[in-house]
């Protein structure tokens, strides 16, 4: 799920991870649907469609918060709202742990973003997109030794 540890980050990579993501949204789509999906989440019916088709490509266009709505439709899960703040949680945790600042991760990470581009995703002032979670969710998890 989106909020898991990541065990063995050697063995995945954050393209693998944005896969996964996809494919679980993805899961949760085809058993509620698009249109039921779509009504739930108030997230647009052409991204639910997107995910419904686990086309990658969505990864990178869907935020955080939408993919939380829609994992929060699965069976015994939390709500959205749970889900982005264990999110956000596990990546200053995983910070913490690691020793890492936003710079670091800027420079070190494949993330293509600045220093307080990520701090302001990861506090969640800014938008986030799956994608962009799985390379920060991936590299910390990597540094956590």
């Amino acid at each position: 799920m989106l909020y898991d540890d990541i065990e063995d980050p050697d063995s995945t990579s954050p393209a693998e991870l944005r896969a996964d993501y996809v494919a679980e949204l993805a899961g949760i789509v085809e058993t509620r649907g698009v249109d039921a999906v779509a009504d739930e989440t108030g997230v647009d019916r052409e991204t639910i469609g997107a995910l419904a088709d686990a086309n990658g490509d969505v990864a990178d266009e869907i935020t955080l918060e939408e993919a939380a709505a829609v994992a929060a439709l699965a069976e015994d899960a939390p709500d959205a709202d749970a889900i982005v703040a264990e999110v956000r949680d596990t990546l200053l945790m995983g910070m913490t742990t690691a020793v890492l600042d936003v710079d670091t991760i800027a420079v070190e990470s494949d993330a293509e973003m600045d220093g307080k581009q990520v701090h302001q995703k990861v506090e969640g002032r800014a938008p986030m997109t799956l994608a962009e979670y799985a390379t920060l969710h991936h590299f910390i998890a990597s540094r956590q030794r």
